[in-house]
């Protein structure tokens, strides 16, 4: 950590040059002794990424920013405070610490958050900018996290940590190809905190993290905007009879849908198209509980093999997207409109996409809706669809 980056003038350099090409900055000559081109590259580069995505630190003076990479790898504030609510007001270890944004969240509700960090710099990084951001009940330990515990005599109230992934071949899709190895380490995880949150990749297949970890108690499947940023396994110290499944969506509100893992609903296929057309949200889909989803919202699906649903009542707490059918059209008819303008949603259709914009010669739209899917009764089925909730 470069401590000349913190002086007032070179601050204020990186503040009023956020919209310089960063690459041209990086091969120039520095203004600042003790500070080189690329640092402030960097430094510019991290903070316009944290813009959107963690506005306390971009509004917050004083900030030292890590690599952009670090920045691309941390948890959102949104996703961040969403489990800080999950930790409780005991004692918090963030055994894979990185940039801090968990912890800070974390020291929001715990008495006191241990921060780990095997990367100094980066140790460094988080204990100063938790100090800028006034958390006083935060502590750092530069150091491997799964040692500190096997040598500490300290229990906690809830540990938690975000393996990282060993290769950067491919898609890793097992926690025991992650590092730390959770699965490794399960035993001396439950011994030392009454329970225990592990943040994956939202690519890790539910079925597959269940059967590596064992004493789940939770699995909560997190999204915003439409996108699954990550799952969180919540193990228990005490046997757990039911797994719950909980789909959060972060966007203006946050919405839940509950299930148990191995819920299983009756499947009920509408008759006819009726006035609102309901799509989940990806958390929902990632559930897997599409039955379900029907039976707790009072809908019906349109398909046995699409994900859509149909009702006559508006309901706004549903989690996903919801369209108000304005008709039924024929291929035939759609073909001799004039200057289409809708956006598309392709499910369960013979043509995919590109080609139906071709083919009808469509341009997409803010709110006007073509659903091209199938439904019960009949084959194909084209649908002129107003957007009346977003997510």
């Amino acid at each position: 950590m470069n401590k000349a980056i913190l002086n007032p003038e070179v601050q204020e350099y990186i503040n009023t040059h956020l919209q310089v090409d960063v690459h041209q900055l990086a091969m120039a000559k520095s203004s600042f002794e003790g500070v080189t081109a690329q640092e402030l590259a960097s430094q510019i580069t991290s903070k316009n990424k944290a813009e959107k995505k963690l506005p306390t630190w971009y509004h917050q003076e004083n900030i030292y920013y890590p690599t952009p990479l670090s920045i691309e790898q941390t948890s959102s504030e949104k996703t961040a405070a969403y489990k800080a609510n999950l930790v409780g007001a005991g004692k918090v270890i963030d055994l894979t610490g990185g940039f801090g944004v968990d912890s800070f969240y974390f020291a929001k509700k715990a008495a006191q958050v241990l921060h780990c960090e095997i990367n100094d710099e980066l140790s460094a990084i988080a204990a100063h900018n938790a100090s800028v951001l006034g958390a006083t009940n935060m502590s750092f330990l530069s150091t491997d996290g799964i040692e500190y515990l096997q040598q500490t005599g300290e229990t906690f109230d809830t540990i938690y940590l975000d393996p990282a992934r060993r290769s950067q071949l491919g898609k890793v899709f097992m926690l025991k190809d992650c590092t730390p190895n959770v699965v490794e380490h399960l035993g001396l995880l439950l011994d030392k905190a009454r329970q225990v949150i592990i943040k994956t990749s939202p690519l890790l297949d539910l079925t597959a993290g269940l059967k590596e970890l064992h004493q789940v108690k939770e699995v909560h499947i997190v999204s915003t905007k439409n996108e699954c940023k990550e799952l969180l396994f919540i193990l228990d110290r005490t046997p757990i009879a039911k797994v719950k499944i909980v789909c959060v969506t972060i966007n203006d509100s946050v919405k839940k849908f509950r299930m148990d893992m191995d819920e299983r609903a009756e499947l009920k296929l509408a008759d006819q198209l009726q006035a609102y057309i309901y799509e989940p949200d990806v958390a929902l889909l990632k559930s897997g509980g599409f039955n379900v989803i029907a039976q707790v919202y009072g809908l019906e699906k349109l398909h046995d093999q699409t994900q859509l649903y149909t009702c006559d009542i508006l309901k706004p707490e549903f989690p996903g997207r919801i369209f108000q059918v304005e008709e039924i059209i024929s291929s035939a008819a759609l073909k001799k409109e004039k200057n289409i303008r809708a956006n598309l949603i392709v499910r369960n259709y013979p043509e995919k996409a590109v080609q139906l914009v071709k083919k009808y010669n469509i341009k997409p739209a803010k709110d006007n809706f073509l659903i091209f899917t199938k439904t019960k009764l009949v084959n194909t089925m084209i649908i002129k669809a107003q957007l009346l909730q977003y997510y």
